[in-house]
């Protein structure tokens, strides 16, 4: 059967299998299935932070936020997608990092303007961001400096959460926090972790994926765990 590419990815295998009326083998559907995957969390992403926006907006308040877990989450989605580009990885392995430090950004501006007044420390670590992430997702630093920054990515990311984790914890309230932004974080996480074994990336990145399963998981059992009964719960007890 001629080839079927789309997207890099080859259906003339899995559609040869089944034109014979035979199920396609675990060698040529993973590929396939890792790619649509992979697809899926770049589309997703493009939402993944949009009701975390919308839940700060409607209330007009960050409460219970940690301003600085969401800088540095804003920071490792910089390191991430500086990384891949610079690897030349397929966009499928990585795309999601483009869209959601987009968000991130837009996220971290909202809370600042909802956390008026800023501080001087604020302003300094906002500056600092601007003037350095142009050059990292450029890709013009040093090779040996740039591995060395993909790996503290993982503790910037590991960092990013602890506060929120700690916050939620010390206030017994996950406050703004959105259910379905971290839901599907975790999900991502999830489906990465595959995709970044089968797409043969750095077990660095694969790392990072599965780090990102536990703090995202982590984050959301706050979330169910520190709910607050709803008036109708109230009412029926």
């Amino acid at each position: 059967m001629a080839e079927l590419k789309f997207l890099g990815m080859d259906f003339s295998c899995a559609l040869g299998s089944l034109s014979k009326g035979e199920f396609p083998g675990r060698d040529c559907l993973l590929p396939l299935v890792s790619k649509l995957l992979g697809y899926a969390i770049v589309a997703a992403s493009t939402t993944v932070k949009l009701p975390q926006i919308l839940k700060i907006l409607k209330h007009k308040s960050v409460r219970g936020l940690s301003v600085v877990a969401f800088e540095l989450e804003a920071v490792g989605y910089t390191i991430a997608l500086a990384y891949c580009l610079h690897k030349g990885l397929p966009f499928s392995a990585f795309g999601e990092y483009a869209f959601l430090l987009i968000q991130a950004l837009i996220l971290v501006a909202i809370i600042y303007y909802f956390s008026q007044p800023l501080g001087t420390k604020t302003w300094m670590r906002a500056l600092l961001y601007c003037g350095i992430a142009p050059t990292i997702l450029a890709g013009k630093i040093d090779p040996i400096l740039f591995e060395a920054l993909y790996a503290s990515q993982h503790a910037v990311f590991l960092f990013a959460r602890i506060p929120q984790i700690w916050q939620n914890f010390k206030n017994k309230s996950t406050g703004e926090l959105s259910f379905l932004t971290f839901f599907m974080n975790f999900g991502g996480s999830m489906v990465r972790v595959f995709t970044s074994i089968q797409e043969k990336a750095p077990t660095s990145v694969a790392l990072g994926s599965v780090l990102g399963v536990v703090m995202n998981g982590t984050i959301l059992s706050q979330i169910i765990m520190y709910q607050k009964p709803t008036a109708k719960d109230k009412k029926r007890d």
